[in-house]
This record gives structure tokens, sequence and C-alpha cells, in this order.
């Protein structure tokens, strides 16, 4: 790896970190901690063409279930089925191994318009 890889957000606390034209897209820390200890995941299987905003993955938790929302437009070209046996993963691992789905992307302007991580911790101080 090259040095540290950009990691964009959204307001809904999802996180996408771009390598070529492929997007992984998982949920933040902040995410991860408000839903507390996640005991199922289902993410989506590759070939899915999802939009911005479309719901990318169901996350459960002892609190809630939340959707996922794709970040980006795109087609899914990985799940990451390893969550279907280690849902904790999520919580150990939010910003790294705990990633949902790699998604090829449609337009890569989508990920510009994100915010960076300054921005998303000053959108997180108004929470």
């Amino acid at each position: 790896m090259q040095g540290p890889t950009k990691m964009r957000f959204t307001k809904d606390h999802e996180w996408v970190v771009v390598q070529g034209d492929v997007a992984t897209v998982g949920i933040t820390a902040y995410a991860a901690e408000q839903l507390g200890d996640v005991v199922f995941v289902e993410v989506p299987e590759a070939g899915k063409t999802v939009k911005q905003g479309d719901g990318l993955a169901v996350v459960e938790s002892v609190k809630a279930a939340s959707d996922v929302y794709a970040p980006v437009s795109g087609e899914v070209v990985e799940g990451n089925t390893e969550l279907a046996d280690a849902p904790e993963t999520v919580n150990a691992l939010p910003e790294s191994g705990g990633w949902f789905a790699k998604i090829k992307l449609a337009n890569p302007a989508e990920v510009d318009a994100l915010m960076d991580r300054d921005a998303y911790e000053a959108f997180l101080a108004t929470l």
C-alpha cells in the first residue's frame, strides 16, 4: 500500500475507499458504536446494480435492524460473505475488515462529493 488511502464518508455513516475503479464500502466506527453488538449482516451478491442512496446491505444488532445505503452507484463485484459467520467483525473492525461490499464505480465523481474525514468529524460534532 502506498500511504493511507483516502476514506470518504456519507451523512448516513457509510465509508468508501476507492482503489482503481472499485469502491469498498462499510459503516463508520460511529455507526457501529450506535448499533451496539451486531448479530446479523446481509450483504449484496455480486452482479447487483445499485444507485447512490439505494439499500445495499442490512445490519441487525441487539438494538435495531438498519439498512446500509450505497454511497456510490455501480455494480457489486463482491460482498463480504465472511460477515455471515462473523457479524461481530463489523463492531471489531468497522473501518477495515468489517466492510460490506465492493462496487465497480459507475460515476467516480460521486466519490468526490462525499465528505473527507475532517468534514465527517465536523458533521459528527453537530449530532
